[in-house]
């Protein structure tokens, strides 16, 4: 049974600040990606401590494996989530691997993260593996915004640019939300907060997202890299403010550590991956969009 969106606040790292014993493992089953995030610098290597970093790519089939081992290393672990280190509904690695924890492991909080492209169509399995959360990245709800901030989709094989892929995806991501919502799935926005791009935009986002269901909002600071190296990371009265006009409508979450995708154990006070995935390598090889 899907757990309430108030169970989470009280076991759940990334739903409630006071939770501090609470452990997770990111399971980066997910290869592949389908959009151009114009921020993103997906890779594997060892050292940097951000989304979209893994040191390897796991198989579905490798994950209940990798889950008992970090249980036996961090019983404190509560929730096994997908966060790529592409995009989990890309392709069918995240689905495949929650149906075996939901086997396996029914005590385990499944969560994923996605970038809501192809949610609308595959609400249905979301719903159906038992998700009980789902991080909806949703960085402007304006598609002359969300182009500056995105180059492209690969919608059903063909590739889309400009405010025409920002049309495409605003509208799966809006409409998935709602639906995943509508099933009593507890929904978190996620938002890149850039201030020269989205900065007068967070409320916006975050009436919208509220309206059609989601629960909790969180606000992450760009980290300048990729095609946004030279924008501004924002500073903390930025960060505050967005945080403040954001909190009018929905719950915002303060506390994000930026994790990686093959992060284990207690955020901000153990970390195991490095002995859960046998971190070696010391290359930084960039992930192709597919």
């Amino acid at each position: 049974m899907t757990k309430a969106f108030s169970e989470l606040q009280q076991s759940h790292p990334c739903f409630g600040g006071h939770v501090f014993n609470a452990g997770r493992i990111h399971l980066p089953v997910s290869p592949g990606c389908n959009i151009g995030c114009r921020f993103c610098d997906r890779v594997i290597n060892d050292t940097e401590e951000r989304p979209g970093v893994t040191s390897r790519v796991v198989k579905p089939e490798e994950s209940i494996e990798i889950l008992n081992k970090a249980l036996e290393v961090c019983p404190e672990i509560k929730v096994a989530g997908i966060a790529g280190p592409g995009d989990t509904l890309a392709t069918d690695y995240a689905l495949a691997t929650f149906r075996l924890i939901k086997e396996e492991h029914p005590e385990i909080i499944k969560c994923m993260s996605t970038n809501g492209l192809l949610l609308d169509e595959r609400a249905d399995e979301v719903i159906e593996v038992g998700i009980d959360s789902l991080t909806v990245t949703v960085n402007a709800v304006d598609p002359e915004i969300e182009a500056k901030l995105n180059r492209f989709v690969i919608y059903h094989g063909k590739r889309y640019e400009g405010v025409e892929a920002a049309k495409i995806l605003i509208e799966h991501q809006l409409k998935g939300i709602k639906k995943i919502a509508d099933a009593g799935i507890t929904v978190k926005v996620n938002t890149v907060l850039v201030p020269e791009i989205n900065g007068d935009h967070i409320e916006e986002i975050a009436r919208t997202v509220s309206s059609l269901g989601a629960k909790i909002y969180n606000i992450i600071p760009l980290i300048p890299q990729a095609e946004l190296k030279d924008f501004r990371a924002p500073v903390c009265r930025e960060i505050d403010e967005a945080r403040t006009r954001a909190g009018k409508y929905i719950d915002v979450f303060r506390h994000c550590q930026h994790c990686r995708a093959d992060a284990v154990g207690i955020p901000g006070k153990s970390e195991f991956g490095d002995r859960i995935y046998q971190r070696k390598l010391e290359v930084k090889e960039t992930f192709s969009h597919g």
